[in-house]
């Protein structure tokens, strides 16, 4: 995989505007009220067990497979917010169990249904986790891992914050790819139009162009817990359109 191809990537809707550098600065609202820990209608603690997953309507629980048994909810406080919450979820007998929650960001313009190609938005709905990668060596994923120093990515973010390490750890978000390869293949099956390159991956500070980005320690634990036995999906929005 050449760096061109990763420039492809991540220029068709995914979490930067070039593999090289990014140096445009532009003004990064706050909502009123928004703290860097968004709290959830609804939020329940590690160790409790509801029959459904909170903050998710029938609509939105329908599309999670029937035999998904680990689900991480990516709630954004706005639809138009850049800071979420994710909670990772497993299913037991007795029903689904919180297993660790943390602060996340998205897209820099939030959210939408209908994710297209540099719209800044990240895509609403559920997704599979097939694969994972990184520039740096296998922290102990247990999804596939393709280590690779084409994961790279510089210059600065829409805060003027550096975006280097952003891709030492990714995990593929399976919108529009081909699931069981790696994170950097660039095949679209719904066209460039409805972009692509949407994964999970290291906080830099900041928004990203659509992806869902974690603090380092806690995208490395993601790798370790997520189970391919599990069919683990991302369920992901802001909190009225996952609501539904």
């Amino acid at each position: 995989m050449t760096a061109a191809v990763l420039t492809a990537l991540v220029t068709t809707g995914g979490c930067g505007t070039s593999a090289e550098s990014r140096t445009t600065k532009v003004s990064v609202p706050q909502a009123a009220g928004e703290t860097s820990h968004t709290t959830i209608a609804g939020d329940r603690g590690p160790g409790d067990q509801p029959d459904v997953l909170p903050g998710l309507g029938p609509r939105t629980r329908a599309d999670i497979p029937d035999h998904t048994r680990q689900a991480l909810v990516v709630t954004g406080s706005g639809r138009n917010s850049w800071k979420s919450k994710a909670v990772l979820y497993e299913r037991t007998d007795t029903g689904w169990q919180a297993k660790a929650s943390w602060p996340a960001r998205n897209a820099l313009r939030g959210w939408t249904a209908d994710h297209r190609a540099g719209d800044l938005r990240s895509p609403v709905g559920v997704f599979t986790l097939s694969d994972a990668g990184g520039r740096l060596a296998d922290p102990g994923s247990r999804l596939p891992y393709s280590q690779s120093p084409n994961f790279r990515i510089g210059g600065t973010g829409f805060a003027g914050e550096p975006l280097a390490g952003s891709f030492d750890y990714v995990i593929a978000i399976d919108y529009n790819r081909e699931r069981g390869t790696s994170p950097l293949d660039p095949t679209k099956p719904l066209g460039a139009e409805s972009g692509g390159g949407i994964w999970i991956h290291v906080d830099h500070g900041g928004p990203t162009h659509g992806c869902v980005s974690l603090s380092r320690p806690h995208v490395e634990r993601l790798l370790r817990l997520l189970d391919p036995a599990r069919h683990p999906v991302v369920v992901m929005g802001d909190a009225a359109s996952l609501a539904t």
